[in-house]
């Protein structure tokens, strides 16, 4: 887990917080790949993880004077995306999943992330079907335990980190986790 990030911001000459922007600015090249990763991998919405995540940093730009440092800033700002992709989620028309089948990520996309390291093209082959595999089934979570799943696995936040994130209670977080990881190991052949 990386350290906690805390970034100050300049006190004006009345004392009042005022934003440091080359300290935001520098928040934004660490977290920006990250916030990206989640909104892409929760709504697989090339476009709307793009907005998720602008609008994200847009909220916290704005609320940077109200951070008070309880939480780290990766937290903080997870907390935003998490509650912009659920927002997003209920502003669709029809359910977000049923959506993405046809979205501008394909499955076969993400697996191009698994880095090769000298895999034979038959190993790479079957790599990327169990990427296909634990997408299909990621897709079939419900919301909450996509989430917990997500910042688990992508984002390598535990369950304090991802209770601050969502609001969702530790316990409440390790039961969604639970049922995400046995719903795919079953899916790929490896319940109990």
């Amino acid at each position: 887990m990386e350290p906690v990030a805390r970034i100050e911001p300049i006190m004006t000459s009345d004392g009042r917080d005022a934003i440091d922007i080359e300290s935001f600015d520098s928040v934004v090249a660490i977290y920006r790949p990250r916030i990206f990763r989640f909104a892409l991998a929760s709504l697989r919405d090339r476009d709307a993880a793009e907005t998720v995540t602008q609008d994200c940093f847009l909220k916290a730009h704005k609320a940077w004077g109200q951070f008070r440092g309880d939480s780290s800033v990766h937290t903080w700002l997870m907390q935003i995306a998490v509650n912009l992709v659920r927002d997003v989620g209920r502003n669709r028309r029809f359910p977000l999943w049923k959506r993405a089948q046809a979205s501008a990520v394909d499955v076969g996309d993400a697996s191009d992330w698994i880095p090769s390291g000298g895999m034979s093209p038959e190993e790479r082959l079957a790599a990327k079907e169990r990427v296909e595999a634990i997408w299909t089934v990621v897709a079939s979570l419900t919301v909450k335990q996509r989430t917990v799943f997500l910042l688990h696995f992508m984002e390598e936040m535990d369950p304090g980190e991802i209770e601050a994130a969502t609001g969702i209670t530790r316990a409440a977080v390790k039961v969604h986790l639970f049922r995400a990881v046995h719903a795919i190991r079953e899916t790929l052949g490896g319940g109990e």
